[in-house]
């Protein structure tokens, strides 16, 4: 029997993800975003107010290899969780 893809959780850091991981059980996989992934470029400014006010995101500069790795994990699997902490950082975060 095939077995079917597991469940991504993302989370903050690295210590929630091995604490959520142990009650969440093996159809899931908890890893961490490590903070922040992306940001609002510094030498512009970064949304588009007369389209909306639409942001122009852009990673940050040394997470390439962690952003790969999400987006690695997240093609493998059925469907992604965002559990960021419920404050406007863990809210950016996400």
């Amino acid at each position: 029997m095939a077995r079917s893809k597991t469940n991504l959780v993302i989370v903050e850091s690295p210590a929630k993800a091995k604490t959520i991981g142990k009650y969440l059980g093996p159809e899931y996989k908890v890893t961490a975003s490590m903070g922040h992934l992306r940001d609002l470029p510094k030498s512009t400014l970064g949304v588009d107010i007369e389209g909306g006010f639409i942001p122009h995101y852009q990673p940050v500069k040394g997470r390439e290899d962690t952003i790969n790795e999400l987006k690695k994990a997240a093609k493998s699997s059925a469907k992604v969780y965002l559990a960021t902490d419920p404050d406007r950082e863990g809210e950016a975060i996400s």
